[in-house]
């Protein structure tokens, strides 16, 4: 039994060519609502690490930057804060923590400049203990980053940081 090839008629071609335009049709057509589901470039940028340049920053200077909408604070010590820090027994802290397990490198504090209390931005190198203020409710923090009087539960928060060389600081 032989087959007998039929040859594509005028017909085939315009039913080809009609399914074709409207494939790419319903693809062009649905693009828009799949791609509205991918985060904007705003909140992309928001969750990328922030690198600091540390050598600009004076000894006794406070640096913020934004990281995730969060206001963070770099604070390069000097040795009378971090003196003064390891100083204070831990009994008299409401949320104990050591100085050395709050910042890796004794002259660099990084710490979230968000209060625990309700969330208010404090103000730095104020206070009762040369740290931060928050005026909203009171509470003061010391140079470690940690409540020592007012309503806040907790020390202020530390962000992943890590450094990359002597000058160079990677938050997230």
């Amino acid at each position: 039994m032989a087959t007998e090839l039929v040859e594509p008629s005028r017909r085939d071609f315009l039913f080809i060519a009609t399914g074709a335009v409207a494939a790419v049709g319903a693809a062009s057509a649905v693009w828009p609502f799949v791609s509205q589901m991918n985060p904007d470039a705003a909140t992309i940028a928001a969750g990328a690490p922030v690198e600091l340049d540390l050598g600009a920053i004076a000894a006794g200077q406070s640096v913020k930057v934004k990281w995730r909408g969060k206001i963070i604070f770099v604070n390069h010590r000097t040795p009378k804060e971090i003196e003064e820090a390891r100083a204070v027994p831990l009994n008299q802290l409401p949320d104990p923590a050591t100085d050395e397990s709050r910042a890796k490198k004794p002259e660099w504090l990084v710490v979230i400049g968000v209060c625990t209390h309700l969330g208010c931005i404090p103000l730095d190198h104020q206070g009762d203990y040369g740290g931060w203020f928050c005026p909203c409710h009171g509470s003061h923090y010391d140079t470690a980053g940690r409540i020592r009087k007012g309503p806040a539960p907790r020390n202020l928060d530390l962000p992943p940081y890590s450094f990359v060389s002597d000058t160079r600081l990677l938050i997230g």
